[in-house]
Parts: structure tokens; sequence; C-alpha cells
């Protein structure tokens, strides 16, 4: 036998050695491979909506401005004219069913726009105003059962006149003092016969479906990112037991599907809460009145049988994984009721890009805050507080203004030095899960989308900044929060390099 001379052995070993220095190089490498950018196919039949009132809204700060400078005493007959024109208006919508393009429903919002700077300027008076912004939405949601929602025109009525209440009570809100407008604000006491219980105030009852605004930057993001701007971002599904135990089903970035009990979802950050329940004359529910009730029991029974993932696709039409709409969407869909009439869509190019370099693939799907327009469903109740309310409108103003900034072009960016480390995060989460936990990168996103989201965060977080800074300086010089349309001018300035 040879004898292998020691500068052999040597030899050897240092081969052996290089040539896994350089697997692992490889391999290390290889957890440097950028993802491809994703395919996107928005609707080519869509467009955003978008008032172009500009104008017009100044006009209205400068009634406010006017009639606040006078006063009450000597605005209030002008305020009694303008709110006699808006009841006169609200009123006749209540009346026989209406076309979408009748002309009441141009009177009914320039009355309600007029009216409102007025009651601004004067809030001792605001609560003789309030319980009529509640009428006109219970007016516009009954007259739009008889339209087709999947009709761009309607859609476009429905969405001016429930937005742009809502939009005007919020301005009221944040103008008023504190306490000048309740937290609470009951909508229609839909009659249902399933299993019910209090919460804060409001008879709530099995099959109600939650909608409301998460804090983060991604939730303003999710109610924003819509044809449609909207003010929420998440559904939850309620279950009363027959022996009124509340519990809420909800899916969840971080973990997917999950059963929670009142006191817990409630304690999660929410910058505003609305009750929505199915209407007590639909055919399904007259054939079966516990029927809210048996799809809130096989939500809650799917989701303690066993994992359910969130669904980052956005994708409806398939259950395996759910994303927050779909926890309601689809044992509603089960039973003969299909909610969502009238897709959310999503078309404009930055947005688009946005959102699919986010991971969403979906771009016709269920927007939270497009529920507030299904004609099926009744406004029970909605909470909110003042400043809840303005951080609410701040995320609002300064996502509006990125997607401005994404229609000019700016793409979304991410740490490349980061994209190892996060993907070796990711092998990691994905180790959790499978052992019935969750790690820092949630089930269904990559390592990549996470640092593109910890990018959005970051950009939100730097503009919110100095959009606060400027807030400090108007708020001195006006001596008053600035409505939504100087807010946006703000975070547009804001948003800005060097802002």
């Amino acid at each position: 036998m040879a004898t292998v001379k020691p500068q052999d052995r040597k030899q050897r070993r240092k081969t052996r050695l290089l040539r896994g220095g350089a697997v692992l190089l490889v391999l290390v490498g290889a957890l440097w491979i950028p993802d491809c950018d994703p395919d996107i196919t928005p609707p080519a039949d869509r467009q955003p909506f978008v008032w172009g009132a500009d104008p017009f809204w100044e006009s209205l700060e400068a009634r406010f401005d006017a009639a606040a400078d006078e006063g009450c005493a000597e605005a209030g007959g002008e305020l009694d004219d303008a709110l006699a024109e808006f009841h006169d208006a609200v009123e006749t919508v209540e009346g026989e069913p209406r076309p979408y393009d009748d002309e009441a429903f141009d009177r009914l919002e320039l009355a309600l726009f007029n009216a409102a700077p007025l009651f601004g300027a004067c809030p001792d008076r605001i609560t003789e105003f309030v319980p009529w912004l509640t009428r006109l939405r219970t007016a516009v949601k009954t007259q739009s059962e008889g339209w087709d929602t999947h009709h761009r025109p309607s859609r476009d009525r429905i969405y001016r006149l429930l937005y742009g209440s809502r939009a005007t009570l919020e301005e009221l809100i944040l103008q008023a003092p504190d306490g000048a407008i309740p937290p609470l604000i009951r909508g229609t006491e839909e009659p249902s016969q399933t299993p019910s219980t209090i919460v804060q105030g409001v008879q709530v009852h099995s099959g109600d479906i939650l909608v409301s605004r998460g804090g983060a930057p991604t939730s303003a993001f999710i109610a924003r990112g819509n044809d449609y701007p909207g003010n929420f971002s998440h559904i939850a599904l309620l279950h009363v037991s027959e022996d009124g135990v509340p519990n809420v089903i909800e899916s969840h970035i971080e973990n997917g599907v999950v059963v929670s009990d009142a006191a817990t979802y409630l304690e999660d950050v929410k910058l505003r809460i609305m009750v929505l329940r199915p209407r007590a004359d639909l055919p399904a529910l007259q054939a079966n009145p516990q029927l809210p009730h048996e799809a809130a029991t096989a939500a809650i029974e799917a989701a303690r049988e066993g994992h359910v993932p969130y669904d980052f696709q956005m994708n409806f039409h398939e259950h395996d994984e759910l994303f927050c709409s779909e926890v309601a969407a689809y044992v509603y869909e089960a039973r003969g009721i299909d909610l969502w009439q009238g897709l959310s869509s999503m078309s404009s190019e930055g947005l688009t890009r946005w959102l699919s370099m986010l991971g969403v693939d979906q771009f016709e799907t269920l927007n939270p805050s497009d529920l507030e327009y299904d004609p099926q469903l009744r406004v029970v109740a909605e909470w909110r507080d003042v400043e809840t309310l303005f951080h609410d409108h701040i995320d609002n103003a300064i996502l509006d203004a990125l997607l401005e900034r994404a229609e000019r072009g700016e793409h979304i960016d991410y740490n490349f030095a980061m994209l190892g480390p996060a993907r070796v995060l990711k092998g990691y989460s994905m180790l959790a899960t499978a052992l019935g936990g969750h790690g820092p990168v949630p089930e269904g996103m990559s390592a990549t989308i996470g640092l593109r989201v910890q990018w959005v965060r970051q950009r939100h977080h730097e503009t919110r900044a100095a959009l606060l800074h400027s807030l400090a300086g108007y708020s001195h010089e006006h001596r008053r929060r600035p409505p939504y349309w100087r807010l946006l001018a703000l975070a547009r300035a804001a948003s800005a390099p060097g802002g």
C-alpha cells in the first residue's frame, strides 16, 4: 500500500476546505438573489374616483371662517335656512324610489355641504345636524337597493353621498369642542332574531359584521388603496352564543384566522369601529332568520378546527387561505348572501404596482371600506373619538400623498443588504409555524415583501414626523385643526424628499 505523504494530506485537506468554502459562499450568496418583479394586470375598464372639487372645498373653508368670525348669533339666520334646505332634501329622498341620476340627489349633496360649515362654526347646534346625517345615510342605502351597484355611475352616487356625509360629520367632530359630538353615533336599529348581547352600550347580534380601522401604516394602505378611498382596513365577524357570550372571528396578517373574546378584540388598536347587520327583509333571512347566527357559527367552528393562513393575494374565490374580508364573505356566500355587491377595484398604475410589490395579485377584491356601501347591510352604530379620528385622518393624508408619488413613478424600495438575514428569519418563521407558533416574517409573506413593508412603514414614519411639525405651525396660526384638503396639502409637502 502506497504511503500518503504529509504534504499530499495537507493538499487534500486544503482542497476539501476550498470546495466546502465555495459551496458555502454559493449557498450564502443565494440568500441575496433578488426576487423577480411581479407581473401586474389591473382591471382594464376601471378608473379611480376623483372628486375634482378643490375650489369648492376651499369655498366651504372660507364660509366656515367667515361664520366663525361673525359668531353664531349673526350666522344663526343663515344656518336656519341651510338646515331647513337640508331637511327638505333628506325628506325628499326618503320618499318613493328614485333612479341614481335623479336631480334630488344632486340637491341633497349640495345642501349637505352648504350646511356643514355653518354648523362647524356653531358647535352648540351640531346636535341638530347629526341625526339628519344618519337619516341621509339610511335613505341613500334604501334607495340604492333598487340600483345596479355594478354600474359605475350608481357606485359614484352612493360613494359621493355616503362617503361625503361621513367626511362632513368627521370634519364637524374635529372642529367641535371635545364632547360636542359623542363617540358613539347610532344608526339604524335593524331587527334581528339571532342571539345578542350588549357591547359598549350597543345591542349586537350574532352574525353582525365589525368593520374597523387599525393604527398601522399598512392599515391606512388598505383603507385608501382603492378606486374609492375609504376609512376602514379590517373586517371581523361577531358570534354570540346562545347564553350571550360574544366572540370575534378575524384573520390577521401575523397568524391567520383567530377567535378572540370581545375584550381582546377591543384592546387591539382601532381608530374606529362600525357595526353592520344584514337587512331583516332579505329573502334569505325571511326564509331563515337564524342565517347570520349559522354563518357566524360555521366561521367559529372552522377557525377552531385547524390553522387557516392569511391570504396575502386577496383571492376571494378560494377559501383555503382567508384575508379578513373573506372571513365574513365566504360563510354568508355559502348561505345565499353575496356580500360586497360591486367588487372593490384597484386600477391606477402606481397603486397596482405598489400592491403587487407587497404580494397582492387580485385587483378586484373585497375591500373593507366598500362593505359600508352594500345595500344589503344596515349601519347599526359607529364608535370614534376626536384624538383617534385625527390620527386616522393624518394617516389617510400621508397614504394619499405617498400614492400620488407612486403615480408619478416612485417605487417601493427595500434594504438589499438585509435580504439575506431576512431570508434566514423567514426560514426560522416557517419552522415556528410548522411547530404551531409564528415568527417575525408572517406565513405567506416572503422575506422581500417583509422588507418592502418595512420600507413603507419607514416612509410613512418619516412623512408623519415632518407632517406633525407642519401641523403644529398650522394649528398655532389658525387656532384649529386643518380640514382634510388642507391636511392633504401639508402631507404632500411632508412626503417630498427633504420634506
